[in-house]
């Protein structure tokens, strides 16, 4: 039967990921005394908040909403560097950049902190068995040694632009690979000159091909199932035992590859483009990017904007591929309900930050603004009262180390530079934080970012001096898409002067009580 948008949103309801993706529907839940909670850490690569519980009706998101609908979904909550290896280094030491040292992705957190007790060296130390499967941290192998109980594994093959090829170089997605080197060859034959050739072969021996892929395939002909199949092996052989279970999904990440059930979820003719496909009226240049990552595919514009027509193919190919992976999700979840696992289990979903998808007249993440630094996260814990809520306070990806610690009785080390959000599942309406920080650096200038309540304020400093090159600030209460710079407006000179010091007096100040 073909996976249409009604069939797909009647497995989910029913919570049979397992059915939707052809693994067994498993048996009743059996009672499990909750001795020492177990984590489920899901790591979801450049989700944006822009999912069905998060109000966003058209995306098909069932499974992960279904997790909400059993847990506290976070509306505000930031991560600290919108680029993957400074944001996971971050979430899973606790530090926040300046701290951590890891401003990008060409930083391990090993290089700059040999004995830090990270998050997963610490639940191992407390007899936790911790794994690592996928992308958790950016630099698998280098960030964390001794912080996992086995070598850190990831899905073996190699990526060829579109096609998936296995670990011994047979296609998975043979077609795929035969059109990619196609499109390869046409390529080479509008070469320039050896130079021209030469670089074009390297960006497809790289995997850089198309941006989009649409194979009618199985979901682990793509890695993100085999990390699917693997998260289920893992949790089946480590049911009666503590652990510390990590699965790390790519997808959404570029290229944008999923089966293409999950293309068919959508009509290309309903997607609706950017509302404000413009830079923010008054923006320094700091605060804006060229998204190179998103021009180094084939067929991508290497100046200048994307068409209409292609816009609406990426935005298809995010929206297929948040749906693949949300079904991926549903499956591990639905694994471990059906072992008996989930009352003795602390499930924490988020994604590593968020991603522009033709808004501001950019694509991808690297910048302070909301839609970067914004990230979706739900949080559910056995027995908490706050079920199928939300809350609107502001926390961070640094409060999940303290907020793991608590709720499995761990002791929070002292280095950790965020607050346990524990509260909030007793009472997700109290007082919080009054703001959450943020920061992306610029060669020699770092933006720092702060949101609070009703304004995002960002200061671009140099980092030797310390002194302010520009500001911005956006009203959220009048513009909460963040088109206009309003930091220069007179009315507003007592506002910038009152953020600034709050700015000024860093995270500490802005916690609550």
């Amino acid at each position: 039967m073909p996976c249409t948008r009604r069939r797909f949103l009647d497995l989910a309801a029913k919570g049979t990921a397992a059915a939707l993706l052809g693994g067994p529907l498993g048996d009743q839940l059996r009672a499990a005394a909750p001795e020492r909670r177990n984590v489920l850490f899901i790591a979801v690569d450049d989700l944006r908040p822009q999912l069905g519980c998060y109000g966003h009706k058209r995306i098909l998101s069932p499974h992960i909403d279904r997790l909400a609908s059993r847990g506290l979904l976070f509306q505000r909550a930031y991560c600290q560097q919108a680029v993957c290896g400074a944001t996971r280094a971050s979430l899973l030491s606790g530090l926040r950049p300046d701290s951590s040292k890891v401003h990008g992705n060409s930083t391990p957190l090993a290089t700059v902190h040999t004995d830090l007790l990270t998050l997963p060296k610490h639940f191992r130390r407390n007899g936790y068995e911790t794994v690592s499967l996928s992308k958790i941290y950016h630099h698998r192998g280098r960030d964390d040694p001794g912080g996992w109980s086995r070598p850190e594994w990831s899905p073996k093959g190699n990526w060829v632009g579109r096609g998936y090829l296995s670990e011994k170089g047979k296609a998975v997605c043979r077609q795929e690979a035969e059109r990619i080197g196609k499109l390869r060859d046409r390529a080479l034959q509008k070469a320039k000159d050896r130079k021209d050739a030469a670089r074009i072969r390297q960006r497809f021996r790289t995997g850089l091909g198309p941006p989009i892929d649409c194979a009618d395939v199985p979901d682990n002909a793509y890695p993100d199932g085999v990390t699917a199949d693997r998260a289920v092996e893992e949790l089946r052989r480590l049911k009666d035992q503590p652990f510390f279970l990590a699965v790390g999904f790519v997808k959404p990440h570029l290229p944008f590859n999923a089966p293409k059930k999950y293309w068919d979820l959508y009509r290309r003719s309903e997607i609706k483009l950017a509302d404000n496909p413009f830079a923010p009226k008054g923006a320094p240049k700091l605060a804006l990017t060229n998204w190179g990552e998103l021009r180094n595919y084939v067929g991508v514009p290497k100046s200048g904007p994307v068409g209409d027509d292609q816009a609406r193919e990426l935005i298809h190919g995010y929206h297929a591929c948040v749906s693949y992976t949300d079904a991926l999700v549903g499956r591990v979840i639905d694994e471990l309900d059906r072992l008996g696992l989930r009352q003795r289990t602390v499930i924490i979903l988020w994604g590593d930050h968020g991603w522009k998808l033709g808004e501001h007249a950019m694509w991808c993440k690297h910048t302070n603004f909301e839609l970067d630094t914004r990230v979706p996260m739900i949080l559910s814990a056995p027995g908490q009262k706050s079920a199928g809520r939300r809350t609107d306070a502001l926390v961070e990806f640094v409060d999940i180390y303290p907020t793991l610690c608590e709720l499995c009785g761990l002791e929070m080390p002292k280095h950790c530079e965020g607050t346990s959000m524990v509260p909030l599942l007793g009472d997700p309406a109290r007082k919080w934080k009054s703001a959450a920080f943020s920061q992306y650096p610029r060669g020699r200038i770092m933006g720092y970012s702060m949101r609070t309540g009703r304004w995002r304020y960002t200061e671009w400093v140099e980092r030797k001096t310390g002194k302010a090159v520009a500001r911005e600030l956006y009203d959220h209460k009048n513009d909460p898409a963040e088109n206009v710079n309003v930091a220069a407006r007179a009315e507003n000179a007592e506002t910038l002067k009152e953020l600034s010091a709050m700015l000024s007096k860093g995270w500490r100040a802005a916690r609550p009580g």
